[in-house]
């Protein structure tokens, strides 16, 4: 490989939520943790360079991001990696995701009102909607049923997709996604597609953006960021593609104005645009990477319980939504096991709204995943045996 993912970054002391925050809550220092959606490894060195570069220019005023050459580097990274032709001037920006995500909601939701999301569900989607006094109305992923069924309901307004989805890694087909259009269609709810995870699919399966199935007319909005796929989520910033030109309009109004955020981080833009114009070899060696760090964890369980069927590798991303109930263990038991005896941590799936599950996070370099395989295979075996 090109690029390095197997050394180590010693990143405690950054403050980071995983290897900072979390050790000291549990109270246990020198914890591994595999919680946290972020990865281990250093941003590709292209991206590093261009901060590098920016930095030294020394000046770090207001920028305006549609003047940065941002929008056209979205554009061109839409084009080559999806084939989708999109409009630059169709483009919004914010913070973070889940920031354009309760911008979002305020504009199309009232207090109350339903919003449609599959379970289990992203743990920034419970909160945002929670926080914003709105109705969060669950569905399991796969159940065409159930999802008619709550996006009939009188007061239902949003289908939130999460594509692909966390934590389950799904990557939604084109004939999902057609079947989505169809039912936000008959019972007349706005579509929102968070698709920060979508370049991160795996061989096999592609990801379709929103836009590319999304009928004209209808009210939808995409929100995703390059923080995941290149390891930028503490430099912040994320965009959107809003399809209707007035709540575009209305979007831009609300952020810039009644929110005050009428620039952006200057890094945060330097991040994007080195990363879609000569990211993409690294972007591609991390896809592979991650891979093979999935297929440790599967075999790992595939030969310590045979037949169990636990586990699957994801469509997408870095996340194994590890299934618990064919062993009869509890998810808070055994992330309390594995802190305690073996000082590794992993997130229950009760946090995502599904007992019974837990998610781990393989974003990282192969030796620390062998060891958190092999701390999960060691536990299961003795809460199980």
């Amino acid at each position: 490989m090109t690029y390095d993912f197997d050394t180590p970054v010693d990143i405690r002391g950054t403050g980071s939520f995983q290897w900072d925050v979390l050790p000291a809550e549990y109270g246990v220092p020198g914890l591994l943790p595999f919680t946290i959606a972020d990865m281990d490894f250093r941003s590709p060195p292209e991206v590093l360079e261009a901060l590098q570069r920016r930095v030294a220019h020394g000046v770090f005023g207001y920028t305006d991001w549609r003047s940065t050459g941002f929008p056209e580097a979205v554009r061109d990274w839409y084009g080559l990696r999806y084939g989708l032709d999109i409009d630059p001037e169709a483009l919004v920006h914010g913070p973070s995701v889940v920031n354009e995500l309760a911008q979002l909601l305020r504009m199309w939701t009232e207090p109350g009102d339903g919003v449609v999301v599959h379970t289990p569900t992203y743990v920034g989607f419970i909160k945002a909607l929670t926080g914003l006094g709105r109705s969060l109305r669950g569905v399991p992923v796969g159940d065409e049923e159930a999802l008619e069924r709550e996006l009939a309901r009188p007061d239902a307004r949003v289908l939130l997709l999460c594509s692909p989805h966390n934590p389950t890694g799904r990557v939604w087909t084109e004939d999902e996604l057609k079947g989505f259009v169809r039912l936000a269609e008959a019972h007349g709810v706005a579509v929102i597609s968070d698709e920060i995870h979508s370049d991160l699919t795996h061989d096999g399966h592609r990801h379709i953006p929103w836009p590319a199935v999304a009928p004209a007319g209808s009210r939808w909005a995409l929100i995703t960021s390059a923080g995941k796929s290149f390891n930028l989520p503490g430099l912040t910033g994320a965009y959107g593609l809003i399809g209707e030109p007035e709540q575009r309009a209305e979007f831009v109004r609300r952020m810039e104005n009644a929110e005050g955020l009428p620039a952006a981080s200057v890094l945060s833009l330097t991040a994007h645009i080195a990363a879609y114009r000569h990211g993409a070899a690294w972007l591609d060696e991390l896809r592979a990477y991650l891979a093979g760090n999935l297929r440790l964890l599967a075999d790992g369980l595939d030969a310590a319980f045979p037949g169990a069927a636990l586990y699957a590798p994801p469509q997408a991303g870095y996340l194994a939504w590890i299934d618990l109930r064919p062993l009869g263990v509890d998810d808070e038991t055994l992330n309390a096991e594995l802190v305690a005896r073996e000082k590794v941590a992993v997130k229950p799936g009760g946090e995502y709204g599904t007992k019974g599950f837990v998610r781990v996070n393989l974003g990282c370099p192969r030796t620390k995943a062998e060891r958190g395989v092999d701390a999960l295979v060691r536990t299961l075996a003795r809460l199980s045996a």
